[in-house]
Parts: structure tokens; sequence; C-alpha cells
């Protein structure tokens, strides 16, 4: 079954003037239209109420009411948000809206894309791990940095790099036990792919966070596929980097579950270490 706003655009060329005015409203900014009466919506289209009922009927919709409730499940799909490309002439209103939609539907649908024994399999190769490696580039290096931080607290030997060159010589000395953590947004960068068979060959695990299909996740020894949803030949990738990080939380959470309550004692030694590192809050002020 069509997406609903899938529907909505497919027949604006069969709407009459008045009825395609309401249907390109609520294509414009799905999102906004929930929040408006009949009232409201007729008169952003410049048309009349009724004319408003004649679109909902004209799509099987019993109403207004029946038409905002198909909206919402369309919505609730991530679709509308994800084709809500920033566009130039965007105000301050209209580009927040988007890129904080377009980041929770992505992330909806990379929730309901993610292979539950893919996961699985992705933290077996963490916890086998003697050493692991996370490498990204670009936007990428951030993320790479982020899981460096998450799993050195799994007393693991782990590091992140952003530089081509250590990429290299660190996969060229790889050994079995070694895993490598491989990030990118399109699996097309080229120095990555050949890092991955380099460190492959070595003997070496390497687990890809990229897009399925691509040259790196058929370089890799598995890979936890990120659905590519993004135009990035303008924009920087936005909601990708949010998945990417969401899905390293994943990670680290198999990751905590597998190691059992026996590990939670490290963990929260950790935790307390940074205890001093803070200022008190407030309310600890006050109880002093």
């Amino acid at each position: 079954m069509r997406n609903f706003l899938e529907q909505i655009h497919g027949r604006l060329d069969d709407l009459n003037k008045a009825e395609r005015k309401v249907a390109e409203v609520i294509l414009q900014d799905p999102q906004q239209v929930m929040g408006l009466s009949i009232a409201a919506l007729a008169q952003a289209a410049g048309v009349s109420e009724p004319t408003v009922n004649r679109f909902c009927r004209s799509l099987d919709a019993s109403g207004y009411p029946a038409l905002k409730i198909q909206l919402a499940q369309s919505l609730a799909s991530g679709a509308a948000y994800v084709s809500q490309a920033v566009a130039a002439d965007d105000g301050p209103a209209t580009y927040t809206r988007k890129i904080f939609g377009s980041t929770i539907a992505a992330l909806d649908n990379a929730c309901q894309g993610l292979d539950p024994q893919s996961v699985d399999r992705a933290v077996d190769l963490l916890i086998q791990a003697r050493q692991i490696h996370f490498f990204g580039l670009g936007a990428s290096a951030s993320v790479a940095l982020d899981a460096q931080y998450k799993f050195f607290r799994f007393n693991l030997a782990v590091a992140a790099q952003s530089d081509v060159l250590m990429q290299r010589m660190l996969a060229s000395v790889a050994h079995t036990g070694d895993l490598f953590v491989v990030i990118s947004y399109t699996g097309r960068t080229r120095e990555l792919v050949e890092v991955a068979h380099l460190a492959r060959s070595n003997g070496a695990s390497v687990l890809g966070l990229t897009a399925a299909g691509s040259p790196l996740a058929r370089a890799c020894s598995h890979s936890l596929d990120v659905p590519l949803q993004e135009n990035t030949d303008i924009y920087m990738p936005m909601s990708s980097r949010i998945i990417q990080l969401t899905v390293l939380d994943v990670l680290a959470a198999g990751v905590t579950l597998r190691r059992g309550t026996d590990f939670q004692t490290h963990l929260r030694k950790i935790k307390e270490s940074l205890a001093q590192t803070r200022y008190p809050t407030d309310d600890e002020v006050t109880e002093e």
C-alpha cells in the first residue's frame, strides 16, 4: 500500500484547480497541516471549507478528521520527512522543522530496517576482538571518535583514527583477533575500501557501518546497513550521523548485556571516576 502522501502526489493531475491548491498546501508542509483546523487549511489554500471536504472524499476519506488520521500515519512512517529537503529559500522555522523531521524519520526507518541477527553478529565481533580500531573520514571521523569513548568502557584496547596514512599503517600490521570498524555514509570512499581489504588480507575482521551493497560493505567481513536517505551533493550529511551514533549505542548496549551483571562494577568505577571533575548541581549545593 502506497504512503498516503504519495497517493496525494499521484492524484495531483486528476484534481480540479481548487482541490489541487489543498493538495499542494498539504504536500508542502504536512506536519504543519496536522495542527490546522479545516477552516485554517481552507484559508491557507485560498479555498472554501466545502472544497476541503470534497478533496478529502476524493481520497476516500470520510472527512477532514479521517484525512488527518491517514496523514498522521503517513508521517509516522517517515516517508514524508525524508522527502523534505532543505531548499534555498527556506526560512529558519522551515529548515529547522525539516531537519528535525528528517532526523526523526530517518531514525525510525533505520530502526525498522536494522536486522536483529545482523546486530547480534556485530556484537559477536566486538566481544571477540582483541583490540578494536574505529575508522572514519570527514563527517564520519567524529562518529569514530565517539565510538572510542563508548567502547573504552569495556576494558578493551580501543582507538579511533581519522588519518588515512595511520589507517593504512595499522591495517598493514593487523592480526587475527583485531577488529576494524569502518564508518562511511556512502561506502564509496576509496581509501576506506582499500583499508578494509588490507586489514582482511592480514587476518583481521572488518565491521562496516555503511550503505548496503556499497563497495565498502562488500569489502567487510560483516556490515550493518545504514540507509542512504540524504542528498549530500550540496549539504553535508545530517541525519546519517545521528543514525550512525545511534547504531553504535545499540552495539554498546549489546556488548554491555553480553558481559552480564558482573561487569556493572567496572562501568560504575569509570562513571564514579568522573564525579570530581564536575561542579555540583544546585540540589547538591543546597544539601551541603
